[in-house]
């Protein structure tokens, strides 16, 4: 029994000599790390030092304390993580206000000149109608398409289809955004002018088309992991009382995957509102309303595009209101963001914490 108290102490001794070895480790490393920050934003010049020394300590942590660095690293990544998030909706709206302070809410709609240079006078509500159009036909676009691909890939192909149809849906996220730009402008553009009478290059029309479906990848993935989230026992219960399986998608499998393919379609929403090169390259980037407002095949600008096309000649109150565009961007995505996520929780919790 005295030698089990003298292990057991001489344990406790270890464990307490390896914590004291890890501390310094720990401090110094959040020490180093909180160098690189304050470097970074003050004294620029220094920073690379602070990384050398963050990156000498965690060497250092690896090799001796390798688990407690392990965490520690995980932890420094998530705080580091949500600090960027933080440092981002801080400068977007610090550089914003003054667009906002001069302006106010006229500056969301402003009937007259939607964009004087001259007088300083900006109004974002082109923009906005142009990227809720654009959001809308999207969306028309990747719902309907991505959720059948979603139901094809998860209940009706069979295994070697699976294979290939997943795979080859999923692909299609890795193309450039400016490729799918290209492609809408010279032969998607190219059919509505020749076939549809357009007066000018580029529509709200063709721009919709193209994010769509771009915004489709997320849309099919999504919805099919929440369609195969469906516990299988539901699915054999409606078999057994005689439903076909296209009664089985329709009566049990639709129902209960319901809100994560909600949140399919959220998330692929918020990949329309936030798409910049498509429809840079399609529209004509006018700061202009169509005529009339639900006219669809006009030519206008997105927020996005508004962005991309004009900040490299920006400067003071210009540059100020395009701030202000990426804020109402950031703040419309972070809200469906949101959305989508509390819509996944609450298919967990109605299907027992399986997604």
């Amino acid at each position: 029994m005295l030698n089990s108290l003298r292990t057991s102490n001489s344990s406790d001794t270890d464990d307490r000599n390896a914590d004291g070895g890890r501390s310094p480790v720990l401090i110094m490393g959040g020490a180093a790390l909180v160098g690189v920050l304050l470097s970074f934003l003050f004294v620029p010049g220094v920073t690379v030092f602070f990384v050398f020394a963050f990156l000498v300590v965690a060497v250092y942590g690896w090799v001796a304390h390798q688990e407690t660095t392990a965490k520690g690293l995980m932890f420094l990544a998530t705080i580091s993580t949500a600090l960027v998030l933080v440092l981002i909706t801080a400068y977007l709206f610090l550089r914003s206000f003054p667009a906002f302070e001069r302006m106010g809410l006229d500056i969301l709609y402003t009937n007259g000149d939607y964009w004087s240079r001259g007088d300083d006078r900006y109004s974002l509500y082109p923009a906005i109608w142009g990227t809720v159009l654009t959001t809308i036909l999207a969306t028309l676009v990747a719902a309907p398409l991505g959720v059948a691909s979603a139901i094809f890939i998860s209940e009706i192909a069979p295994s070697w289809a699976h294979e290939i149809v997943k795979p080859a849906v999923e692909t299609l996220a890795g193309i450039p955004s400016i490729v799918y730009g290209f492609i809408g402008f010279t032969i998607i553009n190219g059919y509505m002018m020749d076939n549809f009478g357009l007066t000018s290059s580029g529509s709200i029309v063709v721009v919709g088309i193209v994010v769509g479906l771009m915004a489709l990848p997320t849309v099919a993935s999504v919805a099919e992991d929440a369609i195969s989230s469906v516990p299988d026992h539901m699915k054999d219960g409606a078999v057994a009382i005689g439903a076909t399986e296209w009664q089985t998608i329709k009566s049990v499998t639709l129902p209960a995957s319901f809100s994560g393919i909600s949140a399919a379609v959220l998330l692929g929403v918020g990949r329309a509102v936030g798409e910049t090169m498509a429809a840079t390259v399609i529209l004509g980037n006018v700061m202009q309303l169509p005529e009339p407002l639900s006219n669809v095949f006009g030519n206008t600008v997105t927020l996005t595009s508004l962005i991309a096309s004009q900040y490299g000649n920006a400067h003071g109150l210009h540059m100020q209101a395009l701030f202000a565009a990426g804020v109402i961007l950031f703040v419309t995505v972070m809200a469906l963001s949101i959305t989508a996520q509390l819509i996944e929780a609450r298919v967990k919790r109605k299907l027992g914490g399986e997604l």
